[in-house]
């Protein structure tokens, strides 16, 4: 692909150089100002903790209004990126899809109808929706009883079929198949709550009245979908130690350790195994619970006729709304939902290629060098991703010019900020200093694989855009070390009149939660 010299949004400032220059007198690459050398050797030290001994640092930050680059450490390192490379699909999604983009799952029933029977099947159509809770689906089967239908002498057709069978991401390690960070994707599944890790079910174990009994297992929805083998204890004191996993190629999900007599129950989200037969599962119960039954079996992965008729229907938020879960909480699997629904919708195949393939066509169009870097996946998941700081720092540059760029800046985590659906994984980071309430970035985490790429307003005003990705160290994390870059960067001030100021966006609301659904804990945020 040809690389342009500015991104996108920078084009119309080359018009202006001159003023630019005028803004920071005497900053060039070759002969930058005494506010950037000190800027540069304040970075140079903080690359040099010893923690990054043998590693590799790739660091790139540019104002975003001149083009001038601050900053430059290995920035056409092809590293990888973690959960940065979110950057490109969120990006891509709200330019290809659109911000009022929304995923639909409707019911539509074949054959003949009278008085409450139905001699026909009946279709459980997924749209891809990546946040289709058990209520919902608990609407829709009243939404089906309210049409008059009460018994369907066919089968429940769960229809996926507007996505691949493709249910791993490519490159995707086998050991984190069970957990929700690796569910399989489908375009029918079930959230479990309000976070909308699709494709998974959350296990609690609870201790027993007495000791020596097994605890008390539940799930989160409820669902024969998936079996139980309870091997934990409760016992009468010590630590709590339960450990939760599905085992390989089934729904088998295995509890052991042990739990004391009065302790809160313990609880993890864990994927399940065919989200589609999941969701099909709490469909088919929830028809029941409305007096709705199907005599037939159910069935995965056959195609809704197109003369079938309409009988319920329900759409997802808005694509805009859903980036504030998706970023805020570095969502795996809305990643690669929207990376097949990009697909889907511009070439007719649901499927990571599809999807990948629009998504550098957009971001090439944005200035990225598609040829210098490799993505694999929607997530940053896969180990073979592989994209350099400097092409991260062209995209946020570019997508400032994006009619959508308010709402997807808003949905980026923010340093400092304690709400979990306002700092996300920032949250408790970077708190207390400069950089709080200011520094609006994603992360990215992978052992051994650290990343942060986002925004920050300079002490004089000037938004900076960065890249910090950090590969193959050894010691547990790096991330102060991003903290520190970003610290550093927020207090920086060049000297002059301000060249750039972004306008703070409003907070967006924390996602409701229905009716019935708890969620008064939570996991801890990953990255």
């Amino acid at each position: 692909m040809h690389r342009r010299h500015f991104p996108r949004a920078l084009a119309l400032l080359a018009l202006v150089a001159t003023a630019a220059t005028a803004a920071a007198p005497g900053a060039t690459a070759e002969s930058p100002t005494p506010a950037t050398t000190q800027l540069r050797a304040t970075i140079d030290t903080i690359l040099a903790d010893t923690r990054l001994a043998g590693a590799q640092a790739s660091v790139v930050v540019v104002d975003t209004s001149t083009g001038q680059t601050l900053y430059d450490r290995n920035g056409d390192r092809r590293l990888v990126p973690a959960s940065n490379t979110k950057l490109l699909t969120s990006t891509a999604a709200l330019e290809l899809l659109g911000p009022g983009h929304r995923f639909s799952t409707d019911v539509r029933a074949s054959g003949k109808r009278r008085a409450g029977l139905l001699s026909g099947n009946l279709y459980l159509r997924g749209g891809g929706d990546p946040t289709m809770l058990a209520a919902d689906y608990d609407a829709l089967a009243a939404q089906v009883a309210a049409d008059g239908v009460r018994v369907v002498t066919g089968n429940l057709i769960a229809d996926d079929t507007r996505y691949d069978r493709t249910r791993l991401g490519p490159d995707w390690t086998w050991d984190d198949e069970p957990y929700y960070y690796a569910a399989q994707v489908s375009a029918l599944t079930v959230a479990p709550d309000t976070d909308y890790d699709a494709g998974t079910v959350i296990v609690h174990a609870a201790p027993a009245d007495r000791a020596g009994a097994p605890p008390v297992v539940t799930t989160t929805p409820t669902t024969g979908y998936v079996r139980v083998d309870n091997r934990a204890q409760t016992v009468s004191d010590g630590e709590t130690s339960i450990s939760i996993e599905r085992e390989h190629g089934g729904n088998t999900v295995v509890v052991t350790g042990q739990i004391a007599v009065g302790d809160e129950p313990a609880s993890d989200w864990v994927t399940v195994w065919e989200p589609t037969g999941y969701a099909a599962d709490v469909f088919r119960a929830a028809l029941h619970r409305h007096g709705v039954r199907v005599l037939g079996r159910t069935v995965l992965g056959q195609p809704t006729p197109e003369t079938a008729d309409p009988v319920a229907r329900h759409d997802s938020m808005s694509l805009g709304e859903l980036m504030t879960p998706f970023l805020k909480l570095s969502n795996n699997g809305h990643a690669e939902v929207l990376t097949k629904e990009i697909g889907r919708m511009l070439s007719g195949s649901g499927t990571w290629t599809a999807g990948i393939t629009a998504i550098s066509e957009y971001v090439a169009d944005t200035g990225m060098d598609t040829g210098r870097l490799r993505q694999r996946d929607g997530s940053g998941l896969s180990r073979r991703n592989l994209i350099p700081a400097t092409e991260f720092v062209d995209l946020l540059s570019a997508v400032r010019a994006e009619p959508w760029f308010a709402t997807w800046y808003a949905a980026l985590p923010i340093a400092g900020q304690p709400e979990r659906f306002v700092g996300g994984t920032l949250r408790s980071r970077m708190a207390g200093t400069p950089a709080a309430g200011n520094v609006h970035a994603k992360t990215g985490s992978l052992t051994g694989v650290s990343g942060l790429s986002g925004y920050v307003t300079s002490a004089d005003g000037r938004l900076l855009a960065f890249s910090i990705l950090l590969n193959n160290y050894l010691t547990a994390s790096v991330k102060s070390l991003e903290d520190q870059i970003a610290v550093a960067l927020a207090g920086f001030r060049e000297g002059g009149a301000p060249t750039a100021r972004v306008a703070r966006p409003a907070v967006p609301e924390t996602p409701r939660t229905p009716e019935g659904v708890e969620c008064s804990w939570v996991k801890p945020i990953t990255c």
